[in-house]
C-alpha cells in the first residue's frame, strides 16, 4: 500500500497540474472535519469529487461511512491509483466530474451527499453548472453537495445557483488550513407555494394557489410539477380576462 502523499509531493504534483489541483498542499484536518460535519452512517452511499490525496475521505470514514458506500471521483490518475491503494473497497474512477451524469455510482440508489474538493473558482462558469447538473443528477431530492472555497463568497456564482434552483450556505471554516477556507452546503432551493390575487366581484375573491416555476433540476425530477403550473397560468389568463371584459362592459352601460 502507498503512503499517505506528503507536502511536498502534493505540491510537485500541484506544479504539475495546477488548475486541475487547485491547492498547493493537502486540506488539513481542520478543514476535512468542518466539510463532514453534517455527514452521517445513514447519508451512505456518499461521492467525494477530487479527493486527492484523501484528506476528505479519510474524514467521511471516521464519520462512519463504510469505504464500499464511498465513490471517489478523481481525474488525476497518479492520485487516483493512490487512492485504490488507500481505500481499496472503495469505489475509485478516474473521470471527469462533470462526466457522473453518465455514470450510475450506485446501482439503483441515489447518494445523500456530494463531498468536492474541486477549485471550482478556477473553473469556467459553464464548467461549474456542467458538474453540478451531473452531480444533482446523482443526489437524493434532499441530498445535499459540500464545496470549500478559499474566496470570501460562495464558490458558486448566483445565477448559476438561481439558473439550477439552487440555495448555498456558510456552515463554517477554518484558519488552520493553507490556506484559510469556508466550506458551503449546496441544496435544492424548495418550491414555495405562490398566491395570485385576480379581480373578481366585491365579496367573490378567490386566491389561485400554484407552485413556483421549476427549476431546470426540479422539471427534470417531475414533469407533472410543469403541467400544474402552466394549468395555473392558463387558468389564471383565462380569469383575468373575463374580469377585464366584465369591467368594460359595466363601463360602457
Amino acid at each position: 500500500m502507498l503512503p499517505h502523499m506528503d507536502s511536498l509531493s502534493f505540491f510537485l504534483h500541484w506544479l504539475s497540474a495546477p488548475l486541475q489541483i487547485g491547492a498547493v498542499a493537502p486540506s488539513s484536518q481542520a478543514l476535512a472535519a468542518v466539510i463532514t460535519t453534517e455527514i452521517a452512517p445513514e447519508i451512505a452511499p456518499v461521492i467525494e469529487l477530487g479527493p486527492g490525496s484523501g484528506a476528505f475521505t479519510r474524514a467521511l470514514l471516521d464519520r462512519g461511512i463504510p469505504q464500499r458506500r464511498l465513490a471517489l471521483i478523481e481525474q488525476s490518475p497518479r492520485f487516483a491509483f493512490a487512492l485504490r491503494e488507500q481505500f481499496p473497497a472503495a469505489r475509485v474512477l478516474c473521470v471527469d466530474a462533470a462526466a457522473l451524469r453518465s455514470i450510475d455510482v450506485f446501482p439503483g440508489e441515489a447518494a445523500g451527499a456530494v463531498v468536492s474538493g474541486l477549485p471550482l473558482l478556477l473553473m469556467s462558469p459553464n464548467k461549474v453548472r456542467a458538474i453540478l447538473e451531473s452531480a444533482f443528477m446523482r443526489l437524493r431530492p434532499d441530498g445535499a453537495f459540500y464545496q470549500f472555497t478559499y474566496g470570501s463568497r460562495s464558490p458558486v456564482a448566483c445565477p448559476i445557483l438561481d439558473g439550477l434552483g439552487l440555495t448555498a450556505t456558510r456552515i463554517g471554516g477554518t484558519f488552520v488550513n493553507i490556506p484559510p477556507a469556508a466550506v458551503y452546503r449546496i441544496a435544492r432551493h424548495p418550491v414555495e407555494p405562490c398566491v395570485f390575487q385576480t379581480q373578481h366581484e366585491p365579496g367573490r375573491s378567490k386566491p389561485i394557489e400554484h407552485r413556483a416555476a421549476p427549476s431546470l433540476l426540479h422539471a427534470a425530477e417531475g414533469p407533472a410539477s410543469n403541467k400544474e403550473f402552466l394549468h395555473g397560468i392558463r387558468k389564471l389568463f383565462k380569469q383575468q380576462q373575463r374580469a377585464f371584459f366584465r369591467s368594460e362592459g359595466r363601463a360602457g352601460r
